[in-house]
């Protein structure tokens, strides 16, 4: 009888959820970053109106007071300054022509200008080579074409966009159609 009331006492308890300790779930995973823009879908701007330094740069302040440039002579891109929600805290980011961009810490700006130069104004892209840069007003992204790496800028979370990402055409093959 004993035994039959305590196995019922058991059995009500668990079924109650109660009297044994439940297993810890993990934390939920963060949000996905937010996602880029469609570069494509921006309003172009005639580089020539954001030449800096001897026409060395193509020079613009996005939103944030941040300034990037792309490289006439390279085709190497960054920004530099505030960088929103960036890893590490960093407050710059460097890109060339092929490959992943960084983000990195340092002590002085990657570009040196007497002011910001043009603001790039929200729903405008500027392109150099196989290099285009363009906000929204509240994100800015920089990728190349070749390989579809790049970076985004965003109150949201700044981060790197790897080699063959999802915005290059989608052929179901998960690569880059044109890159080897």
């Amino acid at each position: 009888m004993r035994m039959t009331i305590l196995m019922a006492l058991v059995g009500a308890a668990v079924g109650a959820g109660i009297g044994f300790p439940g297993v810890a779930s993990a934390d939920p995973p963060p949000p996905p970053p937010p996602p880029p823009l469609n570069l494509n879908a921006l309003t172009p701007v005639k580089p020539s109106d954001f030449a800096m330094q001897n026409g060395e740069y193509y020079a613009f302040a996005v939103p944030g007071d941040i300034a990037c440039a792309i490289s006439r002579r390279s085709g190497n891109y960054g920004c530099s300054g505030p960088l929103p929600a960036a890893p590490d805290a960093a407050n710059a980011v460097t890109g060339a022509q092929q490959g992943p961009p960084t983000f990195m810490n340092d002590n002085r700006p990657l570009f040196v200008f007497d002011g910001l130069p043009n603001r790039l104004l929200p729903g405008s892209r500027i392109s150099f080579r196989n290099v285009t840069c363009g906000t929204d007003g509240t994100v800015t992204m920089c990728g190349n074409s070749f390989d579809g790496a790049g970076f985004v800028l965003s109150p949201g979370g700044s981060h790197v966009l790897d080699v063959n990402n999802p915005l290059l055409l989608n052929t179901g093959e998960g690569r880059n159609p044109y890159a080897n």
